[in-house]
C-alpha cells in the first residue's frame, strides 16, 4: 500500500514538473524537480519492504534533504537576478552560487553520514561485522582470482605457457 502511494506521488510530481516546464515557470519547476529528487528516496526504501519506510532514519533523511533543497532553491531565487550587472560575493563566489554549492551539494553530502550513524549503529555491531569478514575471508580462500598469484602444489613450472 505504501509503495503505491509513494509511486503515485512520484508520478504526480513528474507530470506536474513536465507541465510546469512546458509553461515556462522555471522557478516552480526547480522546486518540483527538487521534490522529485527527494521523493525517489522513500520510493527506494519502500521497494526494500513495506516496513522499511517506518524506520525513523528514512523519515529524517527525506525531511532533511527536502528542507535543504527548499532552503537552497529559495536562496538561489532570492539572490539571483539575471539583469544585474554586479554581484555580491561571499568567499569569492557570487552569493547565489554560494547558496547553490552549500545547500544543494555540500550539505546533502552529509546525508550518508546521518544515515550511517543513525541506521548502521542500530543494525550492525562488532559480532555482525566479524561474521561478515570471516565469510569474506573464507570465500577468498576457496576462490582462485585471475590476477592473484597461483598457489603452488609443489611442482615448479618450467616457465612455458599453459595450454
Amino acid at each position: 500500500m505504501a509503495r503505491n502511494r509513494t509511486a503515485l506521488a512520484v508520478g504526480t510530481l513528474s507530470v506536474a514538473a513536465l507541465l510546469v516546464a512546458a509553461l515556462g515557470l522555471y522557478r516552480v519547476f526547480s522546486y518540483l524537480a527538487g521534490a522529485l529528487i527527494v521523493a525517489v528516496l522513500p520510493l527506494a526504501a519502500v521497494e526494500r519492504g513495506d516496513r522499511e519506510l517506518d524506520v525513523t532514519p528514512y523519515t529524517g533523511l527525506v525531511a532533511g534533504l527536502g528542507l535543504l533543497f527548499a532552503v537552497g532553491l529559495t536562496g538561489i531565487w532570492l539572490l539571483w537576478d539575471p539583469g544585474t550587472a554586479s554581484e555580491s560575493y561571499l568567499l569569492g563566489v557570487p552569493q547565489s552560487t554560494f547558496v547553490y554549492i552549500l545547500f544543494l551539494w555540500l550539505l546533502p553530502l552529509l546525508a550518508p553520514v546521518y544515515y550511517a550513524v543513525s541506521v548502521f549503529n542500530e543494525t550492525a555491531n562488532e559480532e555482525l561485522v566479524a561474521d561478515v569478514m570471516d565469510d569474506a575471508r573464507q570465500a577468498q580462500r576457496e576462490t582462485d582470482f585471475p590476477l592473484a598469484p597461483s598457489r603452488s602444489t609443489g611442482v615448479e613450472s618450467d616457465g612455458g605457457s599453459d595450454r
